[in-house]
């Protein structure tokens, strides 16, 4: 795994800082350059400080082209830029004399500074922002208030830089992490429709024609049959591994682990469904008290179908058997009995989620219809008193 440090967009960020540090180096630089030519009476020995302006001018043309690769800018470029600022605020007595009141290089130094924060984060700039502040202020006879200010100013300008750049750094990496995980979820999500929309079906439909014949097409059909539920519990399992909006629930994955091979058949879509978390517990603990249902009124091991459908708003859940069906009032008699199953467990739980529950039945089987809303925001409804 890629740190968030080494990664491309943390680079690039990097890469973006440097350039942009590149003209502040050079008004820098013509700063520093015109006032040590306005106090040039102030040097005792001139030819030293002309050789420093002179390294001061070449070195950041140098840098210029050497931290504008990524590949150049190793520990001993940023150990070569702090320590010429060092090596010209050192020679600054040798240059003006004990009793100096500005160094050579001047705010020239912030240069190295600023890299070494853009390249090390917090930790860098707060290295190099002491290290500079350290020199400057043992370097002086008698410490003013402007020389602490400006001290002061080197070390937090460094923190605050780094920290900067490093949180700059962590959210390019996690939105690049994001952005390549919505491509990827997109990705399984085209896939699995076209495996949906042909090869599933086409498994499907010899299991369905398998089933009418006898010997080699049987077995095929079965064999058909295995691989359709292999094949859609994998895209299920890639879809799961993606990013689930906060709060919400693949209903997909959920109903599938209701399937028992055999006796509980699972149609859902091929790709992952969300729904807010209240509503998909509610949905699915609706489609249990429904399976409940035929367990104990048609039988332990009668075959029940469960399919769902997605639409924008909405999904629509449809629980069916083939029992002998529920006489007509038969529900009513019940609710009247004390005996609240489907009124409480099944319906009352979708309406208190803004979702509906109907009901058809006849001699052929039962049916379920639970319809529930898609909307994240939905206000879910409060019980009646």
């Amino acid at each position: 795994m890629v740190s968030t440090w080494a990664s491309a967009a943390a680079t690039a960020v990097e890469d973006r800082l440097l350039r942009a540090l590149t003209p502040l180096r050079v008004i820098l630089l013509i700063n520093a350059v015109a006032l040590n030519v306005y106090r040039a009476d102030s040097f005792q020995r001139p030819l030293a400080g002309t050789v420093c302006v002179v390294a001061m001018i070449a070195w950041t043309g140098y840098a210029a082209w050497a931290y504008a690769d990524a590949r150049r800018r190793t520990r001993w470029l940023l150990g070569a830029d702090l320590g010429l600022a060092l090596t010209l605020l050192l020679s600054t007595p040798l240059v003006k004399g004990s009793g100096f009141n500005a160094t050579v290089p001047g705010f020239w130094i912030a240069g190295a500074l600023l890299a070494w924060a853009v390249h090390y984060r917090l930790p860098g700039g707060l290295f190099a922002g002491v290290l500079l502040a350290s020199v400057d202020l043992v370097l002086r006879d008698h410490i003013q208030q402007s020389d602490y200010n400006n001290a002061f100013l080197l070390v937090i300008t460094g923190s605050v830089v780094g920290f900067m750049c490093g949180s700059l750094q962590q959210m390019a990496t996690e939105r690049d992490a994001a952005e390549r995980a919505a491509a990827m979820a997109t990705e399984r999500a085209r896939l699995a429709r076209a495996v949906h929309d042909g090869v599933l079906q086409v498994l499907a439909l010899m299991q369905r024609h398998g089933a009418e014949h006898e010997g080699v097409i049987a077995e095929l059909g079965d064999l058909a049959g295995e691989q359709e539920q292999r094949l859609r519990a994998l895209i299920r399992a890639e879809d799961a591994s993606g990013v689930r909006p906060a709060g919400s629930v693949d209903i997909v994955a959920a109903l599938t682990r209701l399937e028992r091979p055999g006796i509980v058949t699972v149609a859902v879509p091929a790709f992952a469904v969300d729904l807010p978390a209240p509503v998909a517990e509610e949905l699915l603990a609706a489609a249990r008290a429904c399976l409940d249902n035929v367990r104990h009124h048609v039988g332990e091991d009668a075959p029940a179908w469960l399919l769902l459908e997605a639409f924008p708003d909405r999904v629509e859940l449809s629980v069916r058997d083939q029992g002998p069906g529920i006489p007509e009032g038969r529900l009513d008699e019940a609710a009247s009995q004390g005996r609240l199953g489907v009124s409480e467990a099944i319906r009352g739980r979708l309406d208190q989620v803004g979702g509906t529950a109907s009901l058809t039945s006849d001699s052929l089987g039962t049916e379920w219809q639970l319809v529930v809303p898609r909307e994240q925001d939905r206000t879910l409804r409060q019980e009646a008193s």
